[in-house]
């Protein structure tokens, strides 16, 4: 057990808590919280970047600008959530962030103008990181209750992105197709439709479940709180996985759409990567258990890696899909990894910050990412050029984390 497990909690233990006796039921409900934070607000944006950029006449470097923008509000968000959550709750923090990404969401569908759509990605988002984050401690709060199972329970939380991603890709086309059959003449405004729709409704689905995790701000016990420095290797490559893994989650459709994969066969490509990040919690929850320091955040990142040259390496669509299965279940066990490092190195009034800290450094490196290697795209070595880049920076990721040292120890 975690040797700060109990530090001032005030988690609900008695008979009649669900998250007590139904523990994944619990965490799956919270991991609605990530389907809509990351797999349906900011990665559905995959699948829409080609038809917009086709019919926006957007270049790589104006596509990649949206989800620089959408990052920008997810450090906004995340500069913003810890106030947040010690002023009215976890709970309010996640419920809340979900119904403003579904209305941020919604806004997509209205508008053409560029610099329109690049203010719904930030305000979008600003709400995933609300969202994110407090989900987050919700389930690292969850796993107090059964540290026996305190990494599954993570996983199965950020899982829920995988979640998000396969209904995604099933969801997009699907209303791409009916607004042209429609004569609709901006089809893809009908998905962000569809989506802000989607998240609507998970929030609905979430929110009994949600209240049953306590969600109040944790009291300091003395026993020290978050700093920088003993956790810098670990922020410096969790920065430079942020900076890496979003190009691939960007880019990798239009880049199968260009090698000539036909729409049914990315479907199937994005709704097996999305399968796998929610198998991903079974993977790696004993490592994320068994390990102190950064060790798991270096083996991720350095796996990361390799799934990410492959696409700019070959054409082949077999090894195209030992790609995305491979990226699929890793990319969310990198976000878990750095949870469970504070969790296992802080006690649990510093928890909130230490996740903001990682989530800040995140954003950071998600708002080089996109537009970077859009700059690289627009050249002559094209997309795959472009994931080089981000194949070096998790490699450079894998090694920082190695370095970073279980506190105490």
């Amino acid at each position: 057990m975690d040797r700060h497990a109990h530090t001032g909690s005030t988690l609900p233990s008695g008979p009649r808590s669900l998250a007590a006796r139904r523990p994944l039921l619990t965490a799956f409900a919270l991991s609605l919280g990530a389907a809509i934070s990351l797999g349906l607000t900011r990665f559905s944006y995959a699948l829409l970047l080609p038809p917009m950029r086709a019919d926006l006449g957007w270049s790589y470097f104006l596509s990649g600008a949206m989800n620089t923008g959408n990052a920008l509000g997810y450090l906004l968000g995340a500069l913003a959530t810890p106030a947040l959550m010690r002023r009215y709750g976890a709970q309010t923090a996640l419920v809340g962030g979900a119904i403003l990404a579904s209305l941020f969401m919604l806004l997509s569908g209205f508008v053409v103008d560029a610099g329109l759509l690049i203010g719904q990605r930030i305000l979008a988002g600003i709400a995933s990181a609300f969202i994110f984050i407090s989900g987050g401690l919700l389930a690292a709060r969850l796993g107090l209750l059964h540290p026996e199972r305190s990494g599954l329970l993570l996983g199965i939380y950020y899982g829920g992105t995988g979640l998000g991603i396969v209904a995604s890709a099933l969801l997009v086309p699907l209303a791409m197709d009916s607004a042209a059959a429609r004569g609709v003449p901006h089809t893809w405004q009908w998905a962000w439709m569809a989506l802000a729709a989607l998240c609507l409704l998970a929030t609905l689905a979430m929110l009994k479940r949600a209240r049953q995790v306590d969600g109040a701000p944790a009291k300091a016990s003395g026993q020290g709180g978050f700093r920088l420095k003993p956790f810098g290797f670990g922020l410096a490559g969790y920065l430079m996985f942020g900076v890496g893994y979003i190009g691939y989650m960007t880019f990798v459709i239009a880049l199968l759409r260009e090698q000539g994969m036909g729409a049914g066969t990315i479907t199937l490509f994005y709704a097996m990567l999305g399968l796998a990040v929610m198998a991903s919690s079974r993977i790696w929850a004993r490592m994320l258990d068994r390990f102190k320091g950064g060790q798991a955040m270096a083996m991720l990142n350095g796996l990361l890696g390799v799934a990410t040259i492959l696409p700019a390496l070959t054409s082949s669509p077999a090894l195209m899909f030992v790609s995305g299965l491979m990226f699929g279940a890793i990319f969310l066990s990198v976000v878990a990894s750095t949870t469970a490092l504070v969790r296992h190195n802080l006690p649990q009034h510093a928890w909130s910050s230490g996740i903001s800290a990682f989530t800040i450094v995140f954003a950071l490196g998600q708002i080089v990412g996109p537009s970077v290697i859009g700059w690289i795209a627009d050249g002559p070595g094209g997309l795959q050029h472009g994931l080089v880049f981000s194949a070096m920076a998790l490699f450079a990721g894998a090694l920082l984390a190695s370095r970073q040292r279980p506190l105490g120890n």
